[in-house]
């Protein structure tokens, strides 16, 4: 091969590579994920420590508890932190009751390490001006957690995406809500279950998302929705979840509230499903 031939191959060459997708833009497992407590809620309030124990065992490497009697599970502060650390496991999150004891969970969960305290339902909103009430009242409450040092957020269902006096109410939150004070956890079952676009709603509002709940389901020809194990419902978790990382989504949780036979079971097969998802 002459030099000529040779600088017109290396040109085709290159010309190609930069036709195809690059190793940097490979997909690639994620290292990390966690799980929201509530999907084992039938057992946390028998054998908390026990509970969560099998959880790491399955590969769970971050929990976000719930209100349950006590998003510490009896536990101090400082002794979760040990307990969960020495198991190679990190709380950073918890939903819980805004409404109760708010000054003294923001300071536990402060004390525990949290990262993110977080409202998990407000129940349909009647009119347009009732969600911008919520939105106030997130900010009054985002302050609060704010100058804890943890961040507040909120946790949608689908009745947010539903269509309300001609808009969107979470869209009207994220509106109302200040980013310095209030960000927000996408349930991707929700979303979908909802009629909308994850993907698109990433790509105008990602940078308000640091976590997401990873829930699969199908949804009948009258709208009912039963959620699955993952995998094995209707949603295209690889699309959305590529729209997530490219936002810069932090957390990635699974959770599931319905279950073919038992939520220890159907939680290992979703930990099994987890590790082999590349995004």
């Amino acid at each position: 091969m002459n030099r000529r031939d040779f600088l017109k191959q290396t040109s085709a060459l290159s010309a190609g590579i930069a036709l195809t997708p690059s190793l940097f833009t490979e997909a690639k497992p994620i290292k990390k994920f966690g799980i929201q407590l509530y999907s084992v809620r039938d057992l946390m309030p028998k054998d908390a420590k026990g509970t969560m124990k099998k959880l790491a065992e399955m590969g769970y490497t971050q929990f976000e508890s719930y209100g349950g009697p006590d998003f510490l599970w009896g536990m101090s502060p400082k002794e979760c932190k040990t307990f969960l650390g020495d198991m190679g496991v990190k709380m950073v999150s918890t939903h819980f009751d805004m409404n109760k004891d708010l000054d003294k969970n923001i300071e536990r969960g402060a004390e525990a390490g949290l990262k993110y305290m977080l409202c998990p339902y407000l129940g349909p909103q009647k009119t347009i001006d009732d969600w911008k009430k919520k939105a106030d009242l997130f900010n009054q409450v985002g302050e609060k957690v704010t100058n804890a040092g943890m961040k507040f957020g909120y946790h949608n269902h689908d009745y947010s995406f539903k269509p309300l006096e001609g808009q969107i109410p979470h869209e009207v939150l994220l509106a109302n809500t200040d980013p310095k004070k209030v960000m927000f956890e996408l349930d991707l079952c929700w979303i979908v279950a909802a009629g909308q676009d994850a993907v698109e709603h990433f790509k105008k509002y990602g940078k308000r998302y640091e976590l997401v709940h990873i829930k699969d389901m199908v949804k009948d020809s009258s709208g009912k929705v039963t959620q699955k194990d993952l995998g094995q419902g209707s949603i295209d978790f690889v699309t959305i979840l590529k729209a997530a990382k490219k936002a810069g989504v932090k957390y990635y949780l699974v959770e599931q509230e319905q279950y073919p036979g038992t939520s220890i079971d159907s939680i290992k097969v979703d930990a099994d499903w987890m590790k082999q998802l590349s995004i």
